[in-house]
């Protein structure tokens, strides 16, 4: 992004994220609300909650929904209903978790189709692929996390995601999200997901070429903007 951010503009590119396993139909209505309030681009709900974000949403805001979250060792047909009931109870965006390992591994051709099973089960939603890059550079190098974002590519993803923010290795980076935008060229989104907690780590990222941020402390990084 060119020059600093407006808050309404940072705002405008943040997925306001609750994927904890205790969320409660209350704490997604809230989530929903909040969302509305701060003039996000999406709410990120798990599947099971799209229903209820759905009725509190209205027409405000979008709605996107996780599959495969956040192991991504389901098999690819169990990841493509997953995300094709999310897509009939309402969410118009699905952030698909790859098989980290098939990744990890080399098998590109795996992960491709993983990717296609899920695509084709919701040809008309915003697609974004999950790459665990904290995972994929510590284990096995640039290599890996650029393969892993071409192959995404390759199966019509619309967006490359850093992370789930559940990983114990860690979340999005500078460093990761520099080699995914470039490995992608434009051609696809690049959200930057899990530890940005502050202002300064998503303009951080945001500068690095990240074009969607995933946050659950939304307000605080706006109000850190200043």
């Amino acid at each position: 992004m060119a020059g600093r951010p407006t808050r309404a503009q940072l705002a405008a590119l943040v997925d306001h994220t609750l994927l904890k396993p205790e969320a409660t139909d209350a704490d997604v209505t809230s989530l929903v609300a909040e969302g509305v309030e701060l003039g996000v681009c999406a709410v990120c709900v798990s599947p099971s909650m799209v229903p209820v974000a759905v009725r509190a949403a209205g027409r405000g805001v979008r709605i996107a929904a996780v599959a495969g979250f956040p192991s991504g060792k389901h098999v690819a047909a169990v990841k493509a209903l997953e995300a094709g009931r999310a897509v009939a109870d309402g969410a118009g965006e699905i952030d698909m978790v790859i098989d980290v390992g098939a990744a990890l591994s080399g098998d590109v051709d795996a992960v491709r189709r993983d990717i296609e099973a899920v695509r084709r089960a919701v040809p008309g939603a915003v697609l974004k692929v999950i790459v665990e890059s904290a995972v994929l550079l510590g284990r096995s190098g640039e290599r890996a996390l650029v393969d892993a974002c071409r192959a995404a590519e390759a199966a019509g993803a619309d967006f490359v995601k850093t992370s789930t923010g559940f990983h114990p290795a860690g979340g999005a980076s500078v460093r990761a999200v520099a080699l995914m935008a470039q490995a992608v060229g434009g051609r696809l989104g690049v959200k930057a997901s899990g530890g940005i907690r502050t202002a300064a780590d998503a303009l951080a990222l945001l500068d690095a070429g990240a074009t969607r941020l995933g946050l659950s402390g939304t307000r605080a990084v706006l109000d850190g903007l200043g």
